[in-house]
């Protein structure tokens, strides 16, 4: 569906327009998991996340007439500010349906940047239906936020990039919401590297795209119950599903403590701010669930979208003694 040539072009689209993020490393995360890690951090691209590369490739190949009507997209929150933002850059109008429980400062943001909001309830509504319903009714070009291939290219340019500034990696880890970021990275990576592993990684609540790829079909799972509200997807997208079964090597999953123990080290160890889908990819390298002793590792921290107050209430919960049995930090 997508290969490098799609990625380089995105990547064209993107110079000059997208932060080329920056490669961060830490001697004691190295020590720690007894690898060379390159972490690629997204928090600081524009919009907080990785979502605008994709964005804004899908929306700067819409001719002037389809800009002249509008996007839709549905998104619960990293995406949804994404698009908001390639919108304004290009002149158009931008309809977002988000969860009415999305982060406060995602939907602050969103609709800061110029978007108008249309909140759904994730657990009893499709926002697939209703983003669609309004697409038809306005007119406007739907921009889901990982099945296109011109989403999927964008965000391969995060792996083109990671692998341009520091050479051939062993193993790639890459955060799994509906799987666009994984297709593209995956594709960019295996073209450029050929002998790369290419790791998935998913909330444990949330592995939607791990039972799938065992049973070789897309499966549904329940709306997951995570701190990670950028992998509550029930399903992998149906474009992604094809590539990610080719390409990835497998799909690692994190719990929600092991999430913020990563949140916790980036705060305290490397200064960085990563919401909890952000770090999921971190935190299963950190819980020891990759083997990866002596090898080059590339993580993507996919976002830092979190706001300060639910960044101090999750570090709160976990510093906080649970007996056995305990209840885990807040999901909402």
């Amino acid at each position: 569906m997508i290969g490098i040539d799609d990625v380089r072009a995105a990547a064209a689209r993107l110079e000059g327009v997208a932060n080329r993020t920056p490669v961060l490393t830490s001697r004691t995360l190295d020590r720690l998991v007894g690898a060379t890690v390159y972490l690629k951090a997204e928090c600081y691209q524009r919009g907080g996340a990785f979502k605008f590369r994709g964005a804004y490739n899908k929306l700067s190949s819409l001719d002037p007439a389809a800009l002249r009507r509008g996007v839709v997209t549905y998104s619960s929150g990293n995406h949804a500010q994404a698009v908001a933002i390639a919108a304004g850059l290009l002149g158009t109008s931008a309809t977002i349906v988000m969860p009415t429980d999305s982060p406060p400062a995602k939907l602050a943001a969103t609709r800061g940047y110029g978007a108008e909001v249309i909140c759904y309830d994730r657990y009893t509504e499709k926002r697939e239906d209703i983003g669609e319903a309004l697409a038809a009714e306005r007119g406007a070009t739907m921009v889901p936020p990982y099945e296109d291939p011109l989403v999927m290219a964008g965000q391969g340019t995060l792996a083109t990039e990671l692998i341009d500034e520091v050479g051939d990696l062993d193993v790639l880890l890459v955060c799994v919401g509906g799987g666009g970021l994984a297709a593209g990275c995956a594709t960019a990576a295996k073209a450029m590297v050929p002998g790369v592993e290419v790791y998935g990684v998913e909330p444990t609540a949330g592995d939607d795209t791990r039972q799938s790829l065992a049973a070789g079909r897309r499966v549904e799972i329940p709306v997951p119950r995570t701190i990670a509200d950028g992998q509550m997807a029930s399903t992998p997208g149906r474009l992604t599903f094809q590539v990610n079964r080719r390409l990835l090597d497998g799909v690692l999953v994190a719990t929600d403590d092991e999430i913020l123990a990563a949140m916790a080290f980036l705060f305290d160890r490397m200064k960085v701010v990563a919401e909890p889908s952000g770090a999921c990819a971190l935190a299963a390298l950190l819980a020891g669930s990759a083997d990866v002793e002596g090898l080059r590792v590339g993580v993507t921290i996919s976002g830092g979208n979190v706001g300060l107050a639910r960044f101090c209430e999750l570090m709160a919960a976990r510093a906080r003694p649970r007996s056995p049995g305990g209840a885990a930090p807040p999901t909402t």
